[in-house]
C-alpha cells in the first residue's frame, strides 16, 4: 500500500490557495500528477515500497514545492515517515513545531556545519546523547535554493536541534538545477548520504536507485543537459 506523499499533499494545498498559476519552464508539457515526469516517461510504476527506520521532514521555500525538477519529493515517496511544511520568516506553523519537539522523533537538521555553533555538531547518530538512541531519527531538510536554505537555517525552533553536515567527495551529477558551489548536493543526494550514515541501508539503496530513474526520465527532454 502507497504512502502519503507530503510534498505532493503541500503541492496541492498551495496549488488551491493560489491565485495565479506557477510558470515553471516547461510548463506546457503533459506531465504525470504524481512524479510530475512528462507523461511518457512517468516513472511511478519504480516507485519503491520499502521499510524504512529513518523520517524526513522538509521545510519548504515558497514556491519550492511547485517545481518539477524538486527531489523533495522523490525522497517522500521513498521515505514512508515523511512530513512537508511551507517556511515563514514570522510565522510559524504549529503542526512543524509539534513534530520536532514529539518525544517519538530525535529532530537533526542537515545543514553544513560552519554554520552553527561547534557544541550544536554530529558526525554520526553516535554523537547525540544516548537518551535518544531509541528514536527515530527524524532528518529536517531545508529546500530551496542555498540563498533560501540559510534564511531558512536561522528559524529560531532550529537554534537547539544538532547538526550533521555532509562533506560530498564527488560533484553532484544532478544536472536540473544550479548548484552555488561545485560540489553542492540537490537534496535527493543528500538524503542517500544521511539515509547511508544512519545505517538505513535498504532506503538509501532505493533512493539512490530512484532517483537515478528520476534523472533519467526528466533528461530525455532536456536534450542540451544530457550533452554535459
Amino acid at each position: 500500500m502507497s504512502h502519503i506523499n507530503s510534498v505532493l499533499s503541500l503541492r496541492t494545498q498551495e496549488l488551491a490557495k493560489s491565485t495565479r498559476a506557477f510558470n515553471a519552464r516547461g510548463t506546457k508539457v503533459l506531465r504525470c500528477e504524481h512524479c510530475l515526469v512528462p507523461l511518457s516517461e512517468c516513472i511511478c510504476a519504480f516507485r519503491p515500497h520499502i521499510e524504512c527506520r529513518s523520517a524526513a521532514c522538509f521545510i519548504m521555500y515558497r514556491g519550492e514545492y511547485f517545481k518539477p525538477s524538486n527531489t523533495g519529493r522523490i525522497i517522500a515517496d521513498v521515505m514512508p515517515d515523511n512530513h512537508a511544511f511551507v517556511w515563514d520568516r514570522t510565522t510559524f506553523d504549529p503542526q512543524l513545531l509539534a513534530l520536532l519537539n514529539d518525544p517519538k522523533y530525535q529532530a537533526i537538521v542537515v545543514f553544513p556545519q560552519q554554520y552553527a555553533e561547534p557544541s550544536r555538531w554530529i558526525n554520526t547518530l553516535a554523537d547525540i546523547s544516548p537518551s535518544c538512541a531509541k528514536k527515530t531519527p527524524l532528518f529536517v531538510f531545508l529546500d530551496g535554493t542555498w540563498r533560501e536554505a540559510k534564511k531558512m537555517f536561522k528559524s529560531p525552533y532550529l537554534a537547539h536541534l544538532p547538526v550533521l553536515g555532509i562533506q560530498p567527495t564527488a560533484a553532484s551529477t544532478y544536472q536540473l538545477r544550479e548548484a552555488a558551489h561545485l560540489h553542492q548536493l540537490c537534496t535527493a543526494e543528500v538524503a542517500i548520504e544521511v539515509l547511508k550514515l544512519a545505517k538505513d541501508n535498504i532506503a538509501a539503496q532505493a533512493l539512490t536507485s530512484y532517483f537515478n530513474i528520476f534523472r533519467h526520465a526528466y533528461m530525455v527532454h532536456k536534450p542540451h543537459l544530457r550533452a554535459i
